[in-house]
């Protein structure tokens, strides 16, 4: 098959999408290399070499379309789609450029998910009203379209009122470099690097309100707990907050902010942690779960969504707006050594079932399935 994918996340985007993105075109190249793939992507300063697992070309805008990358990936690729005889065009990131729709090759659409519609309030009008229409438009354009869960096959449904049979749910996996057991060495090297401590909380993720954390220092402080929590991610305005409750709470030795750090360092950092926090409002899935099980520790997570479906049966569920049972959870899992193994070993199993392997061979049966 010629199998082609907006690759503009994978080359542009650190976090989220850019690791889906990444990750899918990887594992497909590694477990089907006898295919041709197409990556389409603008010209930009600065791409992120994420090590391609095979051969594949790489096609960007040439000429005068150099000039107009937003029009050339959003209004004309499709024309190129065509000329390029794919048998399948894979957009990885909610939408498919517009004029594809006319073109003969099979259109596949990842949507991630619908929090703009779930929660209008977190997101500006514009940006809600961009999102909602090449979402819409995407969904109706495709021959199939994947969910990444349930809970998002079921908002495509609700809000977009599309035909249950034209959505396949697909989970994500996680980067393999999660699956590597560090050595102490490395892992005390990564830790003296960031100037992290030996025992904290880790909380993964950008510092945004949908996120949560400013119930993790609530539930901290309620349970009079003084282990630190280290948040890795993108800073907001939300960080603010944040740092107004550390003030006014004198927790400011208790809370660790760290930005930017590079991926190939975070599973060193996951397996040093005690427990991992995910008390997020709301996701499409929830890939640091899986990044957080595969590195054998303890999870804690929402109660409602998507997030049963990425921790199974290992995490430790609460509401999120109870800082009071995330404090009680985290005491829990401090104060018994033999329910955090329990939990551990109860994740790895758990974590099996998202791998990259049988992720891949779900995505080459879906495209086979259409030609």
């Amino acid at each position: 098959m010629r199998i082609g994918f907006d690759a503009k996340r994978a080359f542009y985007n650190r976090s989220g999408l850019g690791n889906y993105s990444r990750d899918t075109i990887n594992s497909l190249m590694s477990y089907y290399p006898e295919h041709d793939y197409y990556l389409y992507t603008p010209k930009k300063k600065d791409p992120i070499s994420f090590g391609l697992k095979g051969s594949a070309k790489i096609i960007q805008p040439q000429g005068i379309s150099r000039f107009y990358q937003s029009y050339w990936r959003s209004m004309t690729l499709g024309s190129k789609i065509s000329r390029d005889k794919l048998d399948i065009y894979h957009g990885l990131s909610n939408e498919l450029p517009a004029n594809i729709v006319h073109s003969e090759t099979r259109k596949v659409v990842t949507i991630h998910d619908l929090i703009f519609m779930r929660y209008p309030e977190l997101y500006k009008s514009v940006d809600r009203e961009i999102y909602q229409q090449k979402f819409f438009e995407a969904s109706l354009a495709a021959d199939k379209i994947i969910a990444i869960s349930e809970q998002t096959k079921e908002d495509i449904i609700s809000f977009f009122h599309i035909p249950e049979n034209k959505i396949d749910v697909i989970y994500q996996g996680c980067n393999p470099i999660f699956y590597e057991k560090k050595s102490k060495e490395a892992i005390q090297g990564i830790l003296k690097k960031y100037k992290i401590p030996e025992k904290f909380i880790l909380s993964v993720g950008t510092l945004e309100r949908r996120k949560n954390a400013l119930h993790v220092l609530e539930g901290l402080k309620q349970s009079a707990l003084d282990i630190p929590v280290v948040f890795v991610g993108k800073s907001t305005n939300y960080i603010k907050t944040l740092q107004e409750y550390i003030r006014e709470n004198d927790m400011k030795n208790q809370v660790i902010f760290r930005h930017n750090i590079p991926s190939n360092d975070l599973p060193a950092i996951y397996q040093a942690a005690k427990i991992f926090i995910y008390p997020s409002l709301f996701e499409g899935f929830g890939i640091p779960i899986l990044e957080a099980l595969n590195s054998g520790t303890p999870v804690i997570t929402n109660k409602y969504g998507c997030f049963l479906e990425a921790g199974g049966d290992a995490a430790i569920y609460v509401n999120p707006n109870h800082p009071e049972e995330i404090g009680a959870s985290i005491h829990e899992i401090i104060e018994s050594p033999e329910k955090a193994e329990k939990m551990k070993k109860t994740g790895l199993e758990y974590a099996k079932k998202f791998t990259q392997e049988k992720i891949a061979k779900q995505l080459i049966d879906l495209y086979k399935s259409l030609i």
